[in-house]
């Protein structure tokens, strides 16, 4: 096949898998639940956004205390911005009393269903719908700027089965682990610092 003829192919295939991951449909209730309950993860509060230009940082997924999620999406730059979700739909009250990530008494704004959260030129927004609430927060307040916050906003949804898996990879990993990874170079008394002997010198 030319070669000219076999690029425009592989464009063509290209632009069809894209085209499929875009349109890929959400996962159900049922599906989430299956993947995230015994994670300890309510799979009412799971979600996923797309920002340009950023990844997710499957490392940075976790649970929180409140059976929620947290994940970070990085960009090479060194941008990153953290979503965080919790139970409860967040009112004006509620948004004023909570701090910013990066400390700070939040101002206020809602425009439909966000709330866009300033503080000292910082931004942060928060998603309120179906009975929860998605923190949109730049790197601990800092570190993104509000235009990426807006299109995280924006772009919160439910992800596709697919995203689940790739999201919750590392947690699940972690929990077939039970807890961190033990080592062998650990006294068993003392302070637990790793036994290193020294050589000539020290």
């Amino acid at each position: 096949m030319p070669r000219r003829s076999l690029l425009a192919l592989l464009a063509a295939v290209l632009g069809i898998a894209l085209s499929g991951c875009a349109t890929a449909a959400s996962a159900t209730p049922d599906e989430i639940a299956e993947r995230v309950s015994h994670l300890g993860v309510d799979p009412a509060l799971v979600v996923t956004t797309s920002i340009e230009g950023y990844d997710l940082a499957p490392q940075s997924v976790n649970e929180t205390d409140d059976r929620g999620v947290t994940a970070t999406w990085a960009k090479p730059g060194g941008d990153i911005i953290t979503v965080r979700t919790q139970p409860g739909e967040m009112d004006a009250a509620g948004c004023a009393d909570l701090q910013m990530w990066g400390g700070g008494d939040a101002t206020c704004a809602l425009d439909g269903t966000t709330w866009r959260r300033s503080a000292g030129g910082i931004d942060e927004y928060a998603v309120v719908e179906d009975g929860r609430t998605v923190l949109i927060i730049g790197g601990d307040g800092f570190g993104a700027p509000s235009e990426d916050l807006r299109e995280a906003a924006a772009g919160v949804r439910t992800p596709t089965v697919a995203e689940i898996d790739l999201m919750f990879a590392e947690l699940q990993r972690r929990s077939e682990r039970g807890g961190p990874v033990e080592r062998g170079d650990l006294p068993e008394d003392g302070d637990g610092a790793p036994i290193d002997p020294g050589g000539e010198g020290g």
